[in-house]
């Protein structure tokens, strides 16, 4: 029997995160999420950019990720749409990124929210933040490829 391909769509990205920060590795983490969460995620009602990862007791949680409840959400339930979540990832991969972001300028962002194989996953990258001239230079590069595209879109017509 052949290997079905895998594949991955989104949910959210984070979108201020290669803005603030450069990034130097990317880990995929597993997320510890409840019922109603995982229902709100299928219908994109969530909002990535004002989370972080740290570090407790030698495990990994997200802090600011905004899930936000359907209407439909059950009753017996009273949904917390940013509460701390949990990421699960092996401990070999949480000691290596333990011992980088001790070291100084290092953090840890969520950088997106997708599917895969059934299950929600969560980009995370060890990032350097970066300096108000780099952002600057970030908006240059950006506003010149718009400008090349424009050109190039002018030109084919």
């Amino acid at each position: 029997m052949a290997k079905k391909p895998e594949t991955t769509a989104r949910i959210a990205d984070n979108k201020k995160a290669a803005y603030n920060y450069f990034f130097e590795e990317r880990f995929e983490a597993g997320l510890v999420l409840e019922g109603w969460e995982v229902k709100s995620l299928r219908e994109g009602k969530v909002q990535l950019t004002d989370g972080y990862v740290v570090i407790r007791d030698g495990e990994l949680f997200i802090i600011g990720l905004q899930i936000n409840p359907l209407g439909t959400a059950s009753t017996h339930i009273s949904p917390d749409k940013v509460r701390t979540r949990k990421l699960l990832m092996h401990k070999e991969e949480i000691k290596r990124l333990i011992g980088k972001v001790e070291q100084k300028g290092y953090t840890l962002v969520p950088l997106n929210l997708h599917w895969k194989a059934g299950k929600i996953k969560c980009d995370i990258a060890l990032a350097k933040g970066k300096a108000e001239h780099d952002k600057r230079d970030t908006i240059k590069d950006r506003e010149g490829k718009r400008e090349v595209e424009r050109a190039m879109k002018g030109r084919n017509r």
